[in-house]
């Protein structure tokens, strides 16, 4: 079975070698047909602490590496700073 893929928002990185993803999902309501957004956020392991909030990364599931993370960061896109 291959392994989940989501994108997200990097919103914390004060951990080490942990990046906190805020994952966001749409969808329609099932009665009212409007559409609601969601989101989550998942303890991802950033192993070069390269990735700063604002930050837009795709993060994959993995074994357990600690207590709260379950996923790795697969790449991403730093934020363009003016």
């Amino acid at each position: 079975m291959p392994k989940r893929t989501l994108q997200g928002v990097v919103v914390s990185d004060k951990q080490a070698k942990t990046v906190v993803v805020r994952v966001e999902r749409r969808f329609t309501h099932p009665i009212y047909k409007k559409t609601i957004r969601r989101s989550k956020n998942y303890h991802a392991h950033d192993e070069n602490n390269e990735f700063k909030p604002g930050d837009t990364v795709w993060i994959e599931e993995s074994k357990p590496i600690s207590k709260l993370k379950r996923w790795t960061v697969v790449r991403g896109e730093q934020k363009k700073t003016a």
